[in-house]
């Protein structure tokens, strides 16, 4: 019997506001039980730091320039999480070992880089626990984009879950990614891939113009009109872009600049109708050459509590493409990717494949991860 492990999973995504926590039981393949989770928020300085330094690297040489500024951030960022580490794992939770996926910063497939910031090393002194992190490099070395990881995870839900299969998981965050799982646990019948922007556009919007860090239920959008000129400006410049057969996106790849004069409400109509017929029409592209009548779409991520997102994106897919929370199906949508990244650090450890040919692109199956023993 394959052993099983207790792992904590931690993941800070694009949207840079907070660490989510889970703590999950896996042998790593077939079995998984969640134990535990809990979300972080980050103090006000983290947040703009984030942020600030995001919105000043746009390639190599500015990492390279802005070295200083991005260790320091690294280290404040790892030092929250070794807070976060030390108070989820209690008496009754026995952490074998920590999946760390850090702050995402800048990705670039194309310049096979992928930089989160945190330190797998620090935090394992801080902790005294076994860290696995920088998941994506291996992938990035072996010819994939490096993102997005999760898929064999999704796969796994689909199979505790007893969810129908062909099914399709789509995952809103600040990039929008989808997994189509056609086989259950045992095989890899998985195709996964960014699909352009999530929240990633809102959230900027919203930020660079109020005091909120989003646009909580698509409140904001609901109270503005779209632009034509604007959208369909929007829709040209994302087509030139899907030509360049990118796989994986960074919130990088975006800027709302083409949005600039907006009223505040009016940008955020604009960008969310923009956003929705992105994620509509990949849908239809993806699962219109599939030969199934009806599909089921389960939303996880932050993105699926925009309700004006979702009712868009509803509007922009075709009638067999049916739209849900995956929490109408048992599963916590808030903590679908701190779970993974805890089931990716077993896989790692196990040195079982984390990434995919028709997930990442790699040429071949991929394991990933950077152990540090204790």
């Amino acid at each position: 019997m394959n052993k099983e492990y207790t792992s904590l999973g931690l993941m800070s995504g694009t949207s840079g506001d907070g660490v989510d926590a889970s703590i999950i039981h896996s042998n790593g393949s077939s079995k998984y039980e969640v134990m535990k989770d809990k979300y972080y928020e980050y103090d006000k300085q983290i947040y703009q730091e984030i942020h600030n330094l995001k919105e000043k690297i746009h390639n190599l040489n500015d990492l390279n320039n802005l070295s200083k500024e991005l260790d320091d951030l690294g280290r404040k960022i790892t030092l929250f999480h070794a807070k976060v580490v030390k108070e989820i794992d209690d008496e009754n939770n026995k952490v074998d070992i920590v999946g760390f996926h850090g702050q995402t910063i800048y990705h670039n497939s194309k310049e096979k880089i992928s930089n989160q910031l945190g330190d797998g090393k620090l935090l394992s002194q801080l902790t005294k626990k076994k860290v696995v992190y920088n998941f994506r490099q291996n992938d990035l070395k072996n010819g994939g984009e490096g993102a997005p990881l999760t898929p064999i995870f999704h796969q796994l839900l689909a199979t505790k879950f007893k969810l129908d299969l062909p099914t399709c998981i789509l995952n809103i965050g600040g990039i929008s990614n989808v997994t189509i799982i056609e086989e259950p646990v045992g095989t890899f019948g998985l195709i996964s891939r960014d699909i352009g922007p999530g929240n990633c556009l809102i959230d900027s919007w919203v930020r660079k113009n109020s005091k909120k860090k989003f646009d909580k239920d698509g409140l904001i959008a609901s109270a503005g009109n779209r632009n034509n000129i604007i959208f369909e400006q929007a829709q040209e410049l994302f087509s030139n872009r899907l030509n360049k057969k990118k796989l994986s996106f960074d919130v990088n790849d975006f800027d709302v600049s083409f949005a600039r004069g907006l009223s505040l409400e009016d940008g955020a109509a604009t960008l969310t109708d923009f956003t929705a017929r992105v994620i509509g029409t990949a849908l239809i592209s993806l699962l219109s050459n599939m030969d199934n009548k009806l599909w089921k779409v389960l939303v996880c991520g932050g993105g699926r509590k925009n309700k004006i997102l979702i009712e868009k994106i509803k509007k922009n897919t075709l009638k067999n493409i049916i739209i849900q929370p995956i929490d109408d199906y048992g599963i916590n949508g808030d903590f679908v990717e701190s779970q993974a990244f805890g089931f990716l650090a077993i896989r790692s450890i196990l040195k079982l494949p984390i990434s995919f040919p028709n997930t990442t692109g790699c040429k071949k199956l991929c394991s990933g991860g950077e152990l540090i023993k204790v």
